[in-house]
């Protein structure tokens, strides 16, 4: 449990720090960022395998780069969700999604399960 919560808190504080880097990502405030990283992950256990599954032709004919799409998707859907989070347009959202990624990746290396 408190290795969930420090993911949760690593990945509300990538959301601010993508929010400050890219233009298209707008936040306004702390309390969306914090909730975008909950309702990430939660659409990330829930809706990506679904997704992941339905698009798996396009999936192996791009060698696993359709995934880009699906997780830009998947930021954007959350951004929509959130009231005081956006994301505006296509390139913001995969660009903040693979950094928020990135992020995640690299502070799994150092959080041990």
């Amino acid at each position: 449990m408190k290795n969930l919560l420090i993911r949760w808190l690593i990945n509300g504080f990538a959301i601010i720090i993508a929010s400050v880097i890219f233009k298209g990502i707008r936040l306004e405030g702390i309390a969306p960022a914090f909730i975008a990283a909950a309702l990430l992950g939660i659409f990330n256990a829930i809706i990506r395998p679904v997704l992941l599954l339905i698009t798996l032709p396009i999936n192996i004919l791009t060698l696993g780069l359709f995934t880009l799409v699906l997780n830009g998707f998947i930021f954007w859907m959350v951004g929509s969700a959130i009231k005081g989070f956006e994301v505006a347009g296509f390139i913001p959202a995969v660009t903040g999604a693979l950094f928020i990624s990135v992020i995640s990746i690299i502070a799994s290396l150092f959080i041990k399960d």
